[in-house]
């Protein structure tokens, strides 16, 4: 890519508004811009990361035995009705008519189109497990969204549903999807924790959130030094009872260590959905032995945009972005120092077809700009490597 084709409108200085250092550098960097309060357009140097970190997921979805699906955005009120979830929602859940007057919503999450789907299509235990996933658009109208892409009303999710026969199958789909988010977190170069929390509003038995390491995270999080234990607030404090959480309070699974409290941001959770929807829904199979039973559910959710943020909150400095070359939107970056000297462009369009042709990710600054502007923009958008 050239950079003299390259959309991407950079800033001295980041609008007002801007709070954490994520929302501030995608704005400067131009790769997103506001549309509305939590709605932004994705430009083309966003989108690249987004991507990445898109990929990333994608591959580790397919690896541990999911297949991707694309569901509608737009969803019935009838499907929400069988859940109790339609008047159980508050304002979060944007309704609206279409022309016959019949009620629909923009999907916040797609725990009841997946059932209706599978509940469909599946008949026999002979047809489970059944694991699904999609990268799809959301929409939850927050009372206060902020952060950019950290805590926007629109958003790319990663969601992915489980159906099993057994309690069995779930636990190995559980730890199987576990495991893939370790490995996702880690391709995309991030610190994180996977720690013990509260189902929520989702519901089920178990869940597991990933929290990126940030001190701009606004989730708490519990966690023990000396060995695995980790847990989000809520979740140590519902354990904790009555009694307070002391930062140097002593790990009840390692007793010598002592607990530490930091900040981090939610980028993924993780869940036993058990049989809610299943029930609630009518999602049966016919067993071995001919008898009807509920599907056993799972659920299992990346934010994809706020990944790419929470790499941008680990990763800046005064200059700009550093992003882990995994989500890198350039593998590298040529800048031309200067454009009137004609060895020095002509040196610089020959690397730039060599390092094309090994496949290489680059972009070639050719703007006819000083070498203190292309230097400034190559560190703000984070290219790790600039010749």
């Amino acid at each position: 890519m050239k950079y003299s084709q390259l959309f991407c409108p950079t800033l001295k200085e980041a609008p007002q508004g801007a709070e954490v250092a994520s929302h501030k550098l995608m704005l400067r960097a131009g790769m997103i811009r506001q549309v509305a309060a939590g709605i932004y357009d994705m430009l083309p140097v966003g989108l690249r990361v987004l991507r990445k970190v898109e990929n990333i997921i994608r591959e580790e979805m397919n690896h541990a035995g999911a297949q991707e699906v694309l569901l509608p955005m737009v969803q019935p009120a009838e499907l929400w009705k069988e859940t109790g979830r339609w008047e159980g929602n508050g304002k979060e859940l944007l309704r609206f008519k279409d022309r016959h007057e019949r009620d629909f919503c923009l999907g916040p999450t797609h725990e009841e189109i997946i059932t209706d789907l599978v509940r469909r299509e599946v008949k026999s235990y002979k047809q489970l497990p059944v694991v699904l996933y999609q990268i799809q658009t959301k929409f939850r109208d927050e009372v206060r969204p902020r952060f950019g892409l950290m805590r926007g009303r629109e958003f790319i999710m990663k969601d992915c549903y489980s159906f099993d026969a057994t309690q069995e199958g779930l636990d190995k789909n559980y730890k199987a999807m576990s495991q893939a988010y370790h490995n996702i977190f880690k391709r995309c170069g991030l610190k994180f924790r996977s720690v013990e929390a509260d189902s929520g509003n989702i519901g089920g038995s178990a869940s597991e959130e990933f929290m990126v390491l940030a001190d701009t995270g606004e989730d708490f999080i519990i966690h023990c030094p000396n060995c695995n234990y980790a847990a989000n607030i809520e979740k140590a404090v519902n354990k904790a009872g009555t009694k307070p959480i002391q930062e140097n309070d002593a790990c009840a699974k390692c007793e010598p260590g002592k607990l530490q409290i930091v900040k981090g941001i939610e980028v993924g959770h993780i869940f036993k959905l058990g049989t809610k929807y299943s029930e609630s829904m009518g999602a049966k199979f016919l067993d071995s032995d001919g008898k009807q039973k509920e599907m056993i559910m799972g659920c299992y959710g990346i934010g994809a945009g706020r990944t790419a943020a929470a790499a941008i909150e680990q990763n800046f400095d005064d200059r700009g972005i550093i992003f882990p070359p995994a989500l890198a939107p350039f593998d590298a970056v040529i800048v031309i120092a200067k454009m009137r000297d004609e060895n020095i462009v002509k040196a610089g369009f020959e690397l730039y077809e060599k390092m094309k042709s090994a496949g290489i990710d680059v972009l070639l600054d050719d703007r006819d700009a000083s070498f203190g502007a292309k230097a400034a923009d190559a560190d703000l958008i984070g290219v790790p490597v600039r010749v």
